[in-house]
């Protein structure tokens, strides 16, 4: 019964594993209809997606036997990352599109010298299991960690606009799952990651409730101030059509 249990937590793990990773698509389709990527950042999506590299690397049957799970709920979330990042690329412009390539480019990189190196080095699936699982530790910490930046922003412009409500809510969902299942394993290196991500995501959300009200402030009054040129540019453009009748 409690390997049941323990097989429920996993699967509701793997399921809110899956919200987290679509989360984004509010946000996309929002930068597709705008053609641009604005202020948001890169840094979620190219950190989750060395996140979910590392852990098919994990995964492997060379590495970790029988983690199958592991394997598909990752190699689904790297698809979905790279289809970010690529979309990011195509809407980015300048530094932006060079700092997301230069990523890229050492990401694969060092996923494959890590590779090399655990195979050709480490002789047991125990050993491999340990060293790459340490690195995963690290890479889920950082992934929870990447909005940090955007919360800094948050605070300075007090605006929620570039920090997605969904992305945060799956987040915490997300971390409660994986820390329930690591507490009921007592697997301290699923704990470390996913306690703080819970912790992380909840200050998230508790920062978008502080400045929700601001957020629109900021909307509407930049939406007024659209609407204000654009009537300046029709009264100028109408009394320039009007002295050129005259004439």
């Amino acid at each position: 019964m409690e390997g049941l249990d323990n097989y429920f937590v996993y699967l509701a793990g793997n399921g809110t594993a899956l919200v987290l990773f679509l989360s984004p698509v509010p946000t996309f389709i929002s930068i597709w209809k705008k053609g641009s990527v604005e202020q948001y950042s890169p840094v979620p999506y190219v950190v989750t997606l060395l996140n979910c590299m590392m852990w098919v690397l994990y995964g492997l049957p060379l590495v970790h036997p029988h983690s199958m799970l592991v394997i598909t709920i990752n190699g689904t979330g790297m698809a979905i990352e790279l289809i970010y990042v690529t979309l990011f690329l195509l809407y980015s412009t300048g530094a932006t599109r060079r700092k997301v390539l230069l990523l890229l480019a050492a990401e694969f990189a060092f996923v494959a010298a890590v590779a090399a190196l655990v195979l050709n080095l480490a002789h047991t699936h125990e050993r491999r299991s340990m060293i790459v699982g340490i690195l995963c530790v690290v890479l889920c910490t950082g992934m929870y960690a990447a909005p940090l930046s955007v919360m800094k922003m948050v605070i300075q412009t007090k605006s929620v606009e570039y920090m997605p409500l969904f992305l945060s809510l799956a987040s915490l969902a997300n971390g409660i799952c994986w820390t329930t299942y690591a507490l009921i394993r007592f697997d301290v290196y699923i704990t470390i990651p996913n306690g703080l991500g819970v912790l992380l995501a909840t200050v998230q959300l508790i920062l978008y409730t502080i400045y929700y009200k601001s957020t629109q402030q900021i909307i509407e009054a930049r939406k007024r101030k659209t609407d204000q040129v654009a009537m300046t540019e029709i009264v100028v453009d109408g009394k320039a059509s009007n002295h050129a009748d005259h004439y």
